[in-house]
């Protein structure tokens, strides 16, 4: 038996990433993974090769396909227990050269999309008195880095976001969590990833995964509000 038989998880930018190695220890649990994203190829590859993992494209920008993806998957699979708030990106410039599309883009992914797919969730989630709902942050949200004013304010609000959620949904009996990763190794960071791994390290996309299995197998009526993982060897405190 597994910690998650029976349950079904819903993972945004399931398919690389964070996002799918969640999905692998979830399923590795005998979660039902359902693999939401706007990348078709990537996503359908992923959901080949996690065990009961299905891919349903998404863009969470769009509230009518967030809508039907909800819908989709109570009605395939059943309610929906666990949402994983994963879909993100990023556009690193400086302030005064950032288009404001770029900005309003990364506000609409990180932020909007996380409220539309925590809205349709704890509307199948409360009626059952139960659920999870972990929303992926970043210590971006809480110590900047330079040239990354969209990022670090669409993870500041998500962290504000978390909390909120988490009141409302606390007398329904659902907890609400976020888990802020330091440096992962994920495409966000494009040509700079060798460069940042060996300057910081970063940390495997599996202990991502373990992390996040921790946070939604707490006994019922515990919650692990905020949890922050990162190499031993970050900057954290004083980051710059």
């Amino acid at each position: 038996m597994g910690q998650l038989d029976r349950k079904i998880a819903v993972i945004t930018g399931g398919g690389s990433g964070i996002g799918r190695a969640i999905a692998e220890a979830f399923a590795e649990e005998g979660a039902t993974c359902i693999l939401a994203a706007r990348g078709v190829e990537r996503l359908e590859a992923a959901a080949s090769e996690i065990p009961n993992a299905v891919a349903i494209p998404t863009d969470v920008l769009e509230d009518d396909q967030v809508e039907a993806l909800f819908d989709r998957v109570a009605a395939d699979f059943g309610p929906v227990d666990i949402l994983v708030n994963n879909a993100g990106m990023a556009k690193p410039c400086p302030t005064h050269e950032l288009p404001p599309d770029d900005f309003r883009q990364v506000i609409g992914v990180n932020v909007t999309g996380c409220f539309l797919c925590a809205r349709k969730a704890l509307q199948q989630m409360i009626p059952r008195k139960s659920g999870r709902i972990l929303n992926i942050g970043s210590i971006s949200g809480q110590m900047s880095r330079p040239h990354s004013v969209a990022y670090t304010t669409s993870k500041f609000a998500l962290d504000g976001m978390t909390r909120s959620l988490a009141l409302d949904a606390r007398e329904h009996g659902i907890a609400v969590s976020a888990l802020h990763p330091g440096n992962v190794p994920t495409n966000i960071w494009g040509e700079l990833i060798e460069q940042v791994a060996e300057a910081e390290g970063m940390v495997p996309l599996e202990d991502i995964g373990q992390a996040a299995l921790s946070m939604v197998t707490m006994a019922p009526g515990t919650n692990v509000l905020s949890s922050i993982i990162l190499p031993l060897s970050q900057p954290y405190l004083g980051r710059g």
